[in-house]
């Protein structure tokens, strides 16, 4: 009977994780660019703090998931640290407010949510039902749940074995602390254990200081979980949040721990049912956490600040290492920093280009989300250094210098369109190709390499055309898009002539195939921008390409897949 019992707790267990982890993405889903928006933007004073941490958490009810994306904002600068802990003490309290729901009797209303959201979710056609859909769904696993919980509870009443058991774990209140919050550490949700913690009250499997003394565990582990993920950045300051909130939660538990008989005592003739009695004391723990913390919430995150000082790792791929502000006053320095630091761009870029080929050859996953990753960092570089050469353009230049800071503004575009081509698209690519297990036939992997190669090459020459001004290298790599053309052309072809053989590998990675030729052609276009500048000063570019009559001289020029470079002058000469 107790395996029986154990496996039907550990199912009702299992029913309510998955029930709230539908309720949480269905409302991430649904309203989570909106919840973003109000996290950074609400948060004034700590009264409007406090109340957008509780509404938040009552929608998402998931305090961690509310940490987790307020640590970034508050490390980011987003959101002062002061306004987030007040968050906090919001999300604690606005946690209490589905077990609070939940306690009551509800088990008649679960059937009725889960017709409702899977009417909405399978016939719905608009994406935000969908998801309130999911999320009703969710409500009437957690209520199906702790219907389980409590049917499965049922037969233990007669079986000793099982309150022995349960009364020697929950027999020391520092125990069951402990033990409480490391259930919760383990399943992500407070919510689940105290939920847990108040069928085990209803059943009488363990006494009210048991109950309460498992929920004071299960408060702490909440803030657990966070402050073990901010441990694995290098950033101090993305600890800052956590751990101010796991302090609140440890100094609410050192409080509240020696004074659990009385406030049982005083509990107790006020509410006679044991799962109401300890959802009522979950309340009363947090909102008197958020009323000792919340006047003093400066001083603390002053001290927080203090103990855990802002330090950017040096490793970081997305702190620039060349924008030196001091140099903005000597422009000819400057331009020199802001062009080594788009170099230092252009070789994440090239990583990133190295990379995608093994992805895509490989089918590596966690690759290609180390790709992506290098994305931001090539998107933050390209932000910074624009940051950096508008600053510097404030000031007159001369001629010579303002042709410089375009160039370099230009092949910092042209890079961030090459990473954009990668994540969003080669990486796209290549997900779809390790989704359903695609491979390339020998010949279309040796024909995607060799283009792949021509492409790097290239990409180093264009470095070498934007640091010299080389008017040779600039013509070589102006002639290397016929050779692209004509790469492209014959692996086209070569591709169709496996078709028509019925290779099945050809067949499969067709779209695959000629979509990567395509956006290696796109990134070689980018980087052919790179000669126009060193020909256009040496006055060795036409105007256009069209006949006098049909089009005039522009003032800019794009080849056609977005590149960006100077345009040529009228005057200049044949290419």
């Amino acid at each position: 009977m107790v395996t029986s019992i154990l496996l039907d707790l550990m199912g009702g267990v299992a029913l309510l994780l998955w029930g709230l982890h539908m309720v949480h993405s269905g409302i991430v889903r649904a309203f989570g660019a909106s919840l973003r928006r109000v996290m950074a933007t609400v948060l004034r004073t700590r009264l409007q703090a406090f109340l957008a941490g509780l509404g938040i958490t009552a929608l998402l009810q998931s305090s961690t998931a509310t940490a987790l994306m307020l640590s970034s904002f508050s490390a980011s600068g987003m959101v002062e640290l002061a306004p987030a802990l007040a968050v906090m003490l919001g999300a604690n309290v606005g946690t209490t407010l589905i077990v609070q729901l939940l306690s009551f009797d509800s088990s008649a209303i679960s059937p009725l949510l889960l017709v409702l959201g899977v009417v909405a979710f399978k016939r719905s056609r608009d994406a935000r039902w969908r998801d309130l859909g999911r999320v009703a769904i969710g409500l009437g696993l957690m209520l199906l749940s702790l219907h389980l919980l409590l049917t499965s509870l049922a037969p233990a009443e007669n079986a000793p074995l099982v309150r022995e058991i349960l009364s020697a774990i929950t027999g020391e209140p520092l125990l069951t602390l402990l033990l409480g919050a490391v259930l919760t550490w383990l399943a992500h949700s407070s919510v689940a254990t105290v939920l847990l913690t108040m069928s085990l009250a209803y059943s009488g499997f363990i006494p009210p200081l048991a109950a309460c003394a498992l929920i004071l565990g299960a408060n702490l582990g909440s803030a657990l979980n966070p402050f073990i993920e901010g441990l694995s950045s290098s950033n101090p300051a993305h600890r800052r949040l956590p751990a101010g909130n796991l302090l609140t939660r440890l100094a609410g538990c050192a409080l509240f721990l020696p004074l659990l008989e009385p406030l049982l005592s005083w509990l107790t003739p006020l509410e006679d049912n044991p799962a109401r009695l300890a959802a009522d004391f979950h309340t009363l723990f947090n909102v008197v956490v958020a009323l000792v913390f919340l006047p003093p919430i400066q001083p603390l995150s002053r001290l927080l600040c203090r103990w855990l000082p802002d330090s950017k790792a040096a490793d970081d791929p997305a702190q620039p290492l060349y924008l030196d502000t001091s140099a903005l006053d000597t422009p000819s320095v400057a331009l020199a920093c802001a062009a080594r630091e788009t170099l230092h761009m252009g070789d994440i870029v090239e990583t990133m280009l190295r990379e995608s080929m093994q992805v895509l050859l490989g089918n590596d996953r966690k690759l290609a989300l180390a790709v992506s990753q290098r994305d931001n960092a090539v998107d933050s570089l390209h932000e910074a250094i624009k940051l950096y050469v508008v600053r510097l353009t404030r000031d007159s230049l001369d001629e010579a210098e303002g042709r410089r800071a375009m160039e370099i503004m230009a092949l910092s575009i042209n890079l961030e369109h090459i990473g954009d081509i990668i994540d969003k698209n080669l990486m796209e690519l290549a997900n779809k190709k390790i989704k359903h297990q695609l491979q390339f036939s020998r010949e279309g992997a040796q024909e995607l390499e060799a283009f792949h190669r021509l492409v790097i090459d290239n990409l180093k020459l264009s470095f070498t055309v934007f640091l010299t001004g080389d008017v040779k290298a600039a013509r070589q790599l102006l002639d290397e898009k016929t050779r692209v053309r004509e790469l492209e052309m014959q692996a086209a072809e070569s591709h169709m002539a496996r078709l028509r053989e019925g290779r099945l590998e050809s067949l499969e990675t067709s779209s695959l195939h000629l979509d990567i030729l395509r956006d290696f052609k796109r990134i070689h276009s980018h980087l052919c921008a790179t000669a126009y500048p060193a020909l256009e000063a040496s006055g060795q570019l036409r105007p256009s390409r069209l006949r006098q009559q049909a089009v005039s001289a522009t003032p800019a020029s794009s080849d056609g897949a977005g590149s960006v470079h100077p345009a040529p002058p009228p005057s200049a000469g044949a290419c």
